[in-house]
């Protein structure tokens, strides 16, 4: 049903390079939360998005429902029919706890309590197959006390070992999300991670714009090229230097028209999602005014000159940025 994310096309010396396609843009259902599943995608399809990410939560899509094989089905064939797109997002607060927000992680000292999340990620791979997503976001989680950082990322590579064999099977890639305050929070270390595991073919990269200008030491566009090797989704909205805070379009510093060149200019062919968890109290109102925002940065950069790559990087930050209780996957 979703093309899957590829490579840009390769063209013969002295032939022109192709126009870049323009972008698929989304919206979280983790910033639509009051709102119900098909009353969330009917607005997403009706105000001309290209596709949702789909946040396994049990007020949309319950992923520990009996019945979650007959729902699927059935959120299929909606998508199907509203002509929308899809990511799996596993960034539900309290979906396995409700007492511990997005706990258990994969770093969780407590091996069963490691394999319910697990369990987690196995079932929304399935669920991706069976809606024709085109990957499944996850997150390493924070590292708990009392557990030093070599455990940490021996559990997450052991952890995430059945899950990319799930992904494998499926077909779909599995997409991890760098997360402010996590142990896996920077693109250095999904790189750690991935040559921890031995560069599995099926272990892609969500790259959280707002994140890149929380805390890499480049600006997000040039994070974009860096990262478009094993690109598979995008998370997108404005946030300010050194604060993770995720905010409406307009209220940080990002300049956005770089950053969608980057991507089209990469060829990233997956949906770029909206990611205001914290607005579901407006959710409607910030889905109405994100898309035209970001239509327009898309024609602004199709009609800029190219910035050269690297050309003013930022400083990088002393330690970690502060960590605010937002996003899709903070602590």
């Amino acid at each position: 049903m979703n093309p899957q994310p590829r490579r840009s096309p390769h063209t013969a010396p002295g032939e022109p390079h192709p126009a870049p396609s323009p972008l698929r843009f989304g919206y979280g259902t983790n910033g639509l939360a009051d709102l119900r599943l098909d009353d969330a995608l009917c607005l997403l399809a009706d105000l001309g998005y290209d596709g949702v990410g789909l946040t396994l939560d049990h007020m949309h899509l319950d992923p520990l429902a009996p019945d979650l094989a007959a729902r699927t089905r059935q959120v299929a064939r909606r998508l199907d029919a509203l002509g929308l797109g899809v990511t799996v997002e596993t960034g539900a607060r309290y979906v396995l706890d409700p007492r511990r927000k997005h706990g258990p992680s994969l770093l969780d000292p407590d091996p069963d309590d490691r394999a319910r999340r697990v369990d987690l990620l196995i079932r929304a791979v399935r669920v991706a197959a069976d809606l024709g997503a085109h990957a499944v976001h996850c997150f390493s989680g924070t590292l708990p006390d009392g557990t030093d950082e070599d455990t940490a990322w021996k559990r997450l590579a052991e952890a995430l070992a059945p899950v990319l064999d799930a992904a494998d099977t499926a077909g779909v890639p599995l997409a991890v999300e760098p997360e402010p305050g996590h142990l896996l929070a920077t693109l250095a270390d999904f790189h750690h991670l991935r040559r921890a595991l031995g560069d599995p073919e099926n272990l892609g990269l969500t790259l959280d714009i707002g994140h890149c200008q929380c805390l890499e030491p480049l600006p997000p566009a040039d994070c974009v090229r860096a990262a478009a090797p094993w690109l598979r989704h995008v998370q997108i909205e404005d946030m300010r230097r050194g604060v993770h805070d995720h905010l409406p379009f307009g209220d940080g510093e990002i300049d956005f028209p770089p950053v969608l060149a980057a991507l089209a200019a990469v060829g990233y062919r997956g949906l770029t999602v909206v990611e205001l968890p914290r607005h579901s109290h407006a959710g409607p109102h910030h889905a109405i005014r994100s898309l035209p925002f970001l239509r327009d940065a898309e024609r602004l950069a199709a009609t800029a000159p190219p910035a050269p790559s690297g050309s003013t990087p930022a400083a990088p930050l002393p330690g970690r940025p502060s960590v605010t209780p937002e996003g899709s996957s903070t602590p």
